[in-house]
């Protein structure tokens, strides 16, 4: 390091920019090689059908356990999945004091009780209005609105100046629940001087503002009322406002609400011991199904975006033992598709409409709104706050692109387009990436957590691509095969094309494969074990066309 270098403000996402989901990001203050560190939100994203078994998608955190020594806490902003879901397995690599606001602590802690062995994390609580200190970083916490109690913009003031990092947030005149956007702060803030706005991009190509939650309480209060049977309604488990807009509806509507799945149980639990559901009639259980005339029912319950096991998916196929649908009931979706997630819930839609039930979404009526700004939102954020700097984050390329271009018609003289992996130096001087930092994506399969290899995934793609084949060859004292060797085939067609079975065919290969091995050369029992692999894949290929994994054993 040259003597006098200057502290420097850096900003690097692990995750979260140029994509959609697993936000996790970095503030470093300090000089180049003794910076201290913390995190702002550590998330998850949902596999694919790319990555068969694996259960949740998490940020490498290499570069930050690297330095762990000099990283001072860790702040979330709200409770949602892909901005907190990642922290009970990746905290025990940071160990870092951890600040929460009390339905995102409530969360955690439920979440903590359902799985096995999950650590006990030390949070401190913290409330919009709340300031506090984290290492070099004076953070203040700004009440916004979104689509789950209790989010909250940071203005992160260091030595440097100061940054909003906004997490995800809307303008809601509004809100079922909670505060409205706290514009008068934000504007305070602004006329103080703030260096960079790092800011959500999702909703960044779509004009106008987004409709108020409270519009959408009344849309769903009219559909229910009008509807003469029962009325299942669905959405993300954490939208609590939803959660109580659609009670106030059932309850207007002379109804009740029963509610199906363990997620929106658990939301629903915590979001009551805070008292975000306070003045409305107690929910009924799964056995009181029977005692409810039809017309006199809400569901309220999972599987918005297509999960296989949760409880609409099982409405759908008709496999609950207590609760079902019948022709002329409605199913409301009042959420959007997680883009990968269509086909899914394409499937089950048409399995509600095959038994004869209406299904009603947004673009039939206003049943849903997001939590993310559109364009005059953000344009009336970057009014308030007026920074230097413009980050565009939360959004994949076309979505921070179109925020960056948006941010500089706004005036902003600075827009810094970074991506997972860079290091911005948002001070001294002008806006530079000035580094790359290891970034990429870890998994969580079952217990274990850890790279691709770590846990299998690429072998698993292949097997459930070509399937396996498993065969023993024992030989004798002499090295002649003690009869004819096991096989095992998993994955793969019975027969080829002119109907002979193909375990046949690669048994035959197998025991060829021995027999073209002189004697004297079996003693190598490696070159058996790959005659014969070799054998039983090529056999594999001619009469299917592909070539399954084969797992050998020889013994003697």
């Amino acid at each position: 390091m040259a003597k006098g270098a200057a502290q420097e403000l850096v900003f690097v996402p692990l995750g979260g920019v140029g994509e959609i989901g697993m936000n996790l990001a970095l503030y470093g203050f300090g000089h180049p090689d003794k910076r201290e560190w913390i995190i702002v939100d550590c998330g998850v994203t949902f596999p694919g059908p790319d990555l068969p078994g694996v259960d949740l998608v998490l940020p490498d955190i290499r570069f930050i356990e690297e330095r762990v020594e000099r990283l001072r806490g860790i702040v979330i902003t709200h409770a949602h999945e892909d901005h907190y879901g990642a922290l009970l397995d990746l905290w025990p690599r940071l160990k870092a004091p951890v600040w929460m606001t009390p339905f995102a602590a409530g969360m955690l802690e439920a979440k903590r009780q359902s799985e096995a062995n999950a650590p006990d994390i030390p949070v401190e609580i913290y409330h919009a209005g709340s300031t506090f200190s984290v290492g070099p970083f004076e953070i203040e916490a700004i009440a916004v609105t979104h689509s789950i109690p209790e989010p909250v913009s940071l203005a992160i003031t260091s030595p440097a100046g100061t940054v909003i990092h906004t997490g995800d947030w809307k303008m809601d005149p509004a809100p079922t629940i909670g505060a409205k956007t706290d514009e008068a702060r934000f504007k305070a803030i602004g006329e103080a001087g703030v260096l960079a706005l790092v800011c959500d991009s999702t909703n960044a190509m779509r004009d106008g503002i987004s409709p108020s939650e409270e519009e959408v309480g009344e849309s769903l209060k009219q559909i229910i009322e009008k509807a003469p049977g029962r009325v299942a309604v669905t959405s993300f488990s954490s939208n609590i406002g939803r959660v109580r807009s659609i009670a106030e509806a059932a309850r207007d509507a002379g109804r009740q609400v029963m509610v199906l799945g363990r997620s929106l149980k658990r939301c629903i639990d915590v979001a009551s011991d805070l008292g975000y559901l306070d003045g409305l009639p107690e929910f009924i259980d799964e056995e009181d199904y029977g005692l409810v005339p039809r017309e006199k029912l809400v569901i309220l319950c999972t599987g918005s975006q297509g999960e296989p096991r949760a409880a609409l998916a099982k409405l759908a196929r008709d496999e609950m033992k207590t609760v079902a649908l019948s022709p002329g009931d409605a199913v409301i979706f009042s959420s959007r598709a997680i883009p990968g997630n269509e086909k899914a819930i394409l499937e089950i839609k048409n399995n509600l409409i095959e038994q004869g039930i209406r299904i009603i979404e947004d673009s039939d009526a206003l049943v849903h709104v997001s939590g993310h700004p559109r364009r005059e939102e953000l344009m009336r954020m970057y009014d308030l706050v007026r920074p230097r700097i413009a980050v565009p984050v939360h959004g994949e390329a076309a979505h921070l692109v179109a925020h960056g271009a948006l941010a500089a018609k706004s005036g902003v003289k600075e827009v810094a387009q970074a991506r997972n992996g860079d290091m911005l130096r948002l001070s001294p001087g002008p806006a530079e990436i000035i580094d790359q930092v290891p970034f990429g994506r870890i998994y969580k399969d079952g217990l274990i957590v850890g790279s691709e290899d770590d846990v299998g995934i690429k072998d698993r793609r292949k097997l459930s691509y070509v399937g396996h084949v498993a065969v023993n060859v024992v030989l004798d004292e002499r090295y002649e095969m003690a009869g004819e060797p096991d096989l095992v085939a998993y994955g793969l067609p019975e027969a080829d094309g002119a109907g002979e079975a193909l375990e046949d065919i690669m048994l035959g290969a197998a025991m060829g494969a021995v027999d073209s091995i002189p004697r004297s050369r079996r003693k190598d029992l490696d070159l058996v074990l790959e005659a014969v692999r070799r054998a039983v894949r090529n056999s594999a290929r001619q009469a299917w066309g592909k070539k399954p994994v084969v797992t050998v054993f020889v013994t003697r």
